[in-house]
């Protein structure tokens, strides 16, 4: 048996907060203007926030507001927001108006017949356990918005989770009653593990003994710290950038998401167990420089109508990708 362990963090924590704001204002320029173009980024900490970043866009948004309406979704108070955005520089609208990648780099996209979401086991319970939190702390004041999950399980020699050695769960509360909160927690972490027949050896919750200072009181948070949670959790390569608060012309987001797609199409069609695409791209340049697969029957070769389907512009139509529910996606992570 092999061990191996994967994390989620909750929309509470400050980097997933972060990550929101950058998204939820690209959401609110592209329901004025779904051609927006806009790289944006957000830090936050000790009653501040500084929003940054290029956008170019046809939309007039009220920035802070938006950043505010965030923290009180979070239950955090109201910060100070600083907003420095540029428009988006020419040199790069050039080579993007005429269909062009918005950035260089590689993109990666998995999928694995572990389940019906066609990603890893511990990763769809991480999934499901946070979005559970995140209803749990809305509904009981006990429980506050900060935390994160992670699972360290046993694995067979194809790779597949068959027990969890530790569960472990941090989370922000009032510390009136642990015991009781701490209990809850367990019980609905043993229940969704419990539905697909796998069983928890350990626990450990607060393992410090205290979480009650949290949030931007306690941490810092920045746009894109937490890629790899965004993405596969680490069951697999993460390339390119952050997904959050960018338009589907930067490849990090259209080309993530197409190799994404196609890892689920080769996983059905060549009857695979585990597919891994990688997508690169150059600034400027609509086609793909490169696609290259791997699965558990070795390297495969790309259909070549991806190289057409996986140009930027194509991506986002079929995909319909400038539709305004990005802050949805940097909640829970991306690919669910």
């Amino acid at each position: 048996m092999k061990l191996y362990s994967n994390e989620i963090v909750f929309p509470g924590h400050p980097d997933k907060v972060c990550d929101q704001v950058s998204a939820a204002i690209l959401d609110e320029c592209l329901r004025q203007d779904p051609f927006t173009r806009a790289g944006i980024e957000c830090a936050g900490g000790k009653g501040y926030l500084f929003i940054t970043g290029e956008v170019g866009t046809k939309a007039h948004v009220d920035v802070k507001e938006i950043a505010n309406g965030i923290l009180r979704d979070m239950v955090y108070p109201e910060m100070e927001v600083l907003v420095n955005i540029s428009r988006q520089s020419e040199d790069i609208a050039m080579g993007v108006d005429t269909g062009g990648a918005g950035d260089n780099g590689m993109m990666f996209g998995y999928a694995c017949a572990d389940t019906e979401e066609l990603l890893p086991l511990a990763m769809v319970i991480l999934q499901k356990f946070s979005r559970r939190y995140d209803t749990l702390r809305r509904a009981d004041h006990r429980f506050r918005s900060d935390g994160k999950a992670q699972i360290t399980g046993y694995y067979d020699e194809e790779f597949r989770l068959t027990k969890i050695k530790d569960f472990t769960i941090c989370y922000q509360n009032d510390e009136l009653d642990r015991p009781a909160t701490d209990a809850i927690l367990r019980d609905i972490a043993l229940e969704i593990c419990g539905s697909y027949g796998i069983g928890v050896e350990t626990f450990h919750i607060n393992p410090t003994g205290k979480f009650e200072l949290g949030g931007f009181a306690a941490d810092a948070g920045l746009t894109g710290r937490k890629i790899v949670v965004d993405a596969y959790q680490s069951f697999a390569n993460v390339g390119g950038g952050c997904m959050n608060g960018k338009d589907p012309t930067k490849v990090d987001v259209s080309g993530a998401y197409m190799a994404r797609q196609f890892a689920k199409e080769l996983l059905k069609n060549e009857e695979l167990k585990w597919c891994e695409v990688q997508l690169s791209y150059a600034i400027g340049i609509d086609r793909p420089l490169a696609i290259y697969v791997d699965s558990d029957k070795g390297n495969l070769e790309a259909p070549a109508e991806y190289y057409d389907r996986a140009r930027p512009g194509n991506i986002i139509r079929e995909l319909d990708m400038r539709a305004p529910n990005w802050r949805k996606r940097a909640m829970f992570g991306h690919f669910c």
